[in-house]
């Protein structure tokens, strides 16, 4: 159990379902809060302090992916797990995409979703504080982790939290061979096909923030993983 009381909006609109994982998961020492459909589930959230999001995604009067992106308006930071019967693979790059820490599928064993809660708990503590006043420089960038932005000559552009952190990582590994595996699990806590699929994306926005900078490259080691090749100064 966790010595403080970890706080989790539960929305699922199968109570028989909903009310097996508040029992279970308050055995476990966490604190939940159920809501039946998307619009209560939003209404808790904007009222209550939360530390992190199972959502199921086919919910009535307002679905998953609906309320993940309301939620972000909120807060950009919060775990999110999606928990759903839909396993195609556009459903869960479609989660990935609204910045989701983990997917489930049903049906699922209460014991591995508690280990995907453990995983993302454990991590996002330690992810908050890595490198979070840091000012890089990075070639003719200056990147501002804390701002999320990026600037050059003068022009500043904001990026999403997790072009962030990837592009944090990148960075505090430059002219190395950063293993895909490693990146993965670090940001993710875990490396698959579709987390790969969604790393792929981030890194061809990343290469485009930083093209007006002909001297920096994110090359891919084929099978391996990449480098950020960023001239020494």
């Amino acid at each position: 159990m966790f010595k403080e009381s970890i706080k989790i909006l539960l929305a699922e609109d199968d109570l028989n379902l909903g009310v097996l994982l508040v029992d279970y998961l308050e055995t476990e020492g966490f604190e939940v809060k159920l809501c039946k459909d998307g619009e209560l589930a939003l209404k808790a959230f904007l009222g209550n302090q939360f530390d992190l999001c199972l959502l199921d995604v086919m919910m009535p009067k307002m679905d998953g992916f609906t309320l993940a992106k309301e939620i972000r308006l909120k807060d950009k930071k919060i775990p999110v797990i999606f928990i759903t019967a839909r396993s195609l693979k556009e459903d869960k790059l479609k989660g990935y995409g609204l910045g989701a820490d983990d997917y489930i599928t049903k049906p699922f064993d209460e014991e591995e979703l508690l280990w995907k809660i453990k995983a993302v708990i454990r991590r996002i503590p330690a992810h908050k504080n890595e490198g979070k006043t840091e000012i890089h420089s990075i070639g003719s960038y200056t990147f501002n982790f804390t701002n999320q932005s990026l600037t050059i000559g003068g022009k500043t552009k904001r990026i999403t939290e997790r072009e962030c952190d990837i592009l944090n990582y990148l960075s505090r590994h430059r002219n190395h061979i950063i293993k895909r595996e490693d990146l993965l699990k670090n940001l993710w806590g875990e490396n698959d096909y579709f987390l790969g699929r969604s790393l792929d994306v981030f890194i061809t926005k990343i290469r485009k923030y930083l093209k007006e900078d002909p001297d920096l490259s994110i090359e891919n080691i084929f099978g391996v993983g990449f480098i950020f090749n960023v001239p020494e100064k």
